[in-house]
């Protein structure tokens, strides 16, 4: 069971954008990337909202999302998010191990 949580950071003046720009060149990214349990961890810009961002993280477990949340990298996050003053909207998904019913995969096109 992984833990899919996507998160929207949103802020003034492209302050989400200056945020993943120096979230990036920092360095956290590639670390967070490289802790033990992360599966993904990716910025998306939506189309129409310039001053969001939206952060695409999984775990392979509440454990390692655990572990992730106690590292001194939260408080790295957690400054650089002040620093831009940005809010954030946050959701939660588990996965199933059932995957696309196979009912779905008929409007896939890989």
């Amino acid at each position: 069971m992984s833990i899919t949580i996507n998160i929207y950071y949103t802020g003034e003046k492209g302050n989400a954008r200056k945020f993943a720009e120096e979230m990036i060149s920092s360095g956290i990214v590639n670390d967070i990337r490289a802790e033990h349990g992360n599966l993904k961890y990716e910025y998306f810009f939506p189309f129409e909202n310039d001053n969001t961002l939206l952060l695409i993280d999984t775990w392979e477990s509440e454990e390692a999302l655990d572990r992730h949340h106690a590292s001194p990298m939260m408080s790295k996050i957690i400054e650089l998010r002040e620093k831009y003053d940005l809010r954030m909207v946050v959701e939660r998904y588990i996965s199933d191990k059932v995957g696309i019913p196979d009912k779905d995969k008929n409007f896939i096109r890989e």
